[in-house]
């Protein structure tokens, strides 16, 4: 198969574990985290948005997260969210990175939410895509997005199966492109199924209080993985939130609708 994914850097964070990101630009640092699922990696995600963003006077820092991209993928270990994030954190520790804004969509979501809980001082804005944490596990595990990964990712990677998963992530399955289901080929076999399984996520509805930093927060309202109810808790709960919600999007807003989040988002980085 052709390389789909163009290597960037390694940062060791120690324990044997390094991790990949891509890093464009020069400025003020943006930090971007991707979703779960099988064979996701920050650049599949968000290609189509961190050059924007580093023509634009922000140093862009795409991180693929441990078990994902070409990070590290330890196969004894749990990937929960402490773990998860404590990568990111040790990453930007060894990156010199203090402070930053962070653009998370879905799992990635979740991660920046609790990056800004755990650092407040670290975090200068939160750009939040449906992120995932903002319900009970049980509600996650009943949308078909979320079912049919598992199944997929569970029963064994086929192309087909991935273009089934990824078809739901949007509104039009037909904007799903080859480029996007390569991307992904590539890496998922070389996850371990751990990875997926135990990516267990608190409920972390009951923290948006905490949040100290200003949200911009995106949500499709035909999202099929993460419920648009999430969007309300974000308005309701954030001391200093913004909800933008998308008709005729699933739960990719940054893929299906680009200019848009591109646009809106580095207006919100610039004047909040």
């Amino acid at each position: 198969m052709t390389v789909a994914i163009p290597e960037g850097k390694y940062v060791d964070i120690g324990d044997g574990l390094r991790i990949h990101y891509q890093d464009a630009g020069t400025g003020e640092p943006l930090l971007f985290l991707h979703g779960s699922g099988p064979g996701a990696s920050g650049y599949s995600n968000f290609k189509k948005n961190y050059p924007f963003f580093a023509e634009r006077g922000h140093r862009t820092i795409v991180l693929d997260n441990l078990g994902f991209g070409y990070s590290s993928k330890p196969e004894d270990i749990d990937f929960g969210l402490d773990f998860v994030t404590g990568g990111v954190i040790r990453a930007l520790d060894r990156l010199g990175i203090d402070r930053c804004a962070v653009v998370g969509n879905s799992h990635g979501g979740a991660v920046a939410i609790q990056l800004a809980l755990t650092q407040p001082e670290r975090v200068s804005k939160l750009v939040l895509m449906a992120p995932g944490g903002l319900e009970e596990r049980e509600v996650y595990m009943k949308m078909a997005g979320i079912r049919t990964m598992m199944k997929v990712f569970l029963g064994g990677i086929t192309r087909d199966g991935m273009r089934q998963v990824f078809g739901l992530q949007l509104y039009d399955a037909a904007q799903l492109d080859e480029q996007t289901l390569d991307e992904r080929m590539q890496i998922a076999p070389l996850q371990p199924k751990r990875v997926l399984t135990s990516l267990n996520v608190p409920h972390l509805a009951p923290r948006l209080v905490e949040l100290q930093c200003p949200v911009l927060g995106w949500w499709g309202i035909n999202d099929q993985f993460c419920p648009v109810s999430g969007a309300m808790a974000l308005a309701e709960r954030c001391k200093d939130a913004r909800v933008e919600l998308v008709s005729r999007c699933g739960h990719w807003v940054m893929v299906e609708h680009t200019d848009l989040f591109n646009r809106v988002t580095l207006d919100f980085l610039a004047n909040g």
